[in-house]
């Protein structure tokens, strides 16, 4: 139905389409044109309604060019296979099945659209057609299980980099996952990993990042909490430029970090988090902490000063801001 209802938008080739002549060609109620309309605003679709005049077609979702992008790369391996689609339930998914095949490290799952995208502790993320980035990268890193949360750290830290200089805005780092500007998450990271003998086999790294998502994109819930690169930046945002700055930046400083250890990272990281040296609160497995957070570990552990003055580590959990 959908289809057929954007065979009439292209049809009329800009022009308003009364709610009268879609029912009556679909033969559908005009509840239901309503209800098809809504639908493909959730895909990305942008229209016009004015009362008895209908409804245009204004613009329609983009999509990411794939030559453009692979042409534009400047890394060695990360990005040179890409696995593209319209819409998936999730990269994450995806990702983890090509694992299975034998994709090599550096591939690239990439989509418009996830029906089903997951963040930390299997929360949804929203993720609407044509609006951003949602991808999986796969990664065989020769580490130690422990240290697989200093990979999200420099996800991180790559990320907040190629935003700073692809957009202009003022991102920081949320430990340990989410970028935010003004105090609202524009991105988020998951890393989910395979081990054998306590050393890593592969790891997919989940990377949702809003582009050119509008206000209007936002479910209510989320508009005190969430924005877009576009919102922050007054302009839309290249979705490719991005993506290729993102993942040369990634990929050097993967190999500073295969090279050099941490050391690197973490100082770059501490140069770019919103969450140090403040009073946070934490819901952990184990319970609430709350203190000052002074620092992070070299194994990425955040540390926070107690009220008692003692420090205690925190390996994973929600933080707040107080």
């Amino acid at each position: 139905m959908t289809d057929r209802l954007l065979e009439l938008f292209e049809q009329a080739e800009g022009a308003f389409i009364s709610g009268e002549d879609i029912s009556s060609k679909l033969q559908i109620s005009r509840t239901a044109v309503w209800k098809q309309v809504e639908r493909l605003r959730e895909q990305g679709y942008l229209f016009e309604a004015v009362s008895r005049k209908g409804y245009r077609l204004l613009a329609k979702p983009e999509k990411l060019d794939i030559a453009r992008l692979l042409a534009g790369l400047q890394t060695e391996r990360f990005g040179k296979t890409v696995k593209y689609y319209d819409q998936v339930d999730s990269t994450q998914t995806i990702a983890h099945a090509l694992v299975q095949e034998g994709a090599a490290e550096g591939t690239l799952v990439i989509a418009e659209q996830q029906t089903a995208g997951r963040g930390r502790m299997g929360r949804k993320w929203h993720s609407p057609k044509g609006k951003g980035l949602w991808m999986s990268l796969i990664l065989k890193p020769n580490l130690p299980l422990q240290l697989t949360p200093q990979l999200t750290l420099l996800f991180a830290v790559a990320l907040c980099r190629t935003i700073r200089n692809v957009c202009s805005v003022e991102a920081g780092i949320k430990w340990p996952n989410d970028l935010l500007i003004h105090g609202r998450k524009i991105s988020g990271i998951l890393l989910e990993s395979s081990a054998e003998d306590e050393r890593l086999q592969h790891v997919v790294a989940g990377v949702g990042i809003s582009v050119n998502l509008e206000k209007e994109d936002y479910p209510s819930e989320l508009l005190s909490i969430a924005t877009s690169l576009a919102i922050e930046a007054g302009h839309p945002i290249d979705r490719v430029e991005l993506l290729c700055r993102f993942l040369l930046e990634l990929e050097q400083l993967y190999g500073l970090y295969q090279e050099k250890g941490f050391g690197a990272i973490k100082l770059l990281w501490e140069l770019l988090t919103v969450s140090l040296n403040r009073p946070i609160r934490c819901q952990t497995a184990q319970g609430v902490v709350e203190g000052i957070s002074e620092s992070i570990d070299d194994s990425g552990a955040l540390m926070v000063r107690l009220p008692d003055g003692t420090l205690h580590r925190l390996y994973s959990g929600d933080v707040e801001f107080r």
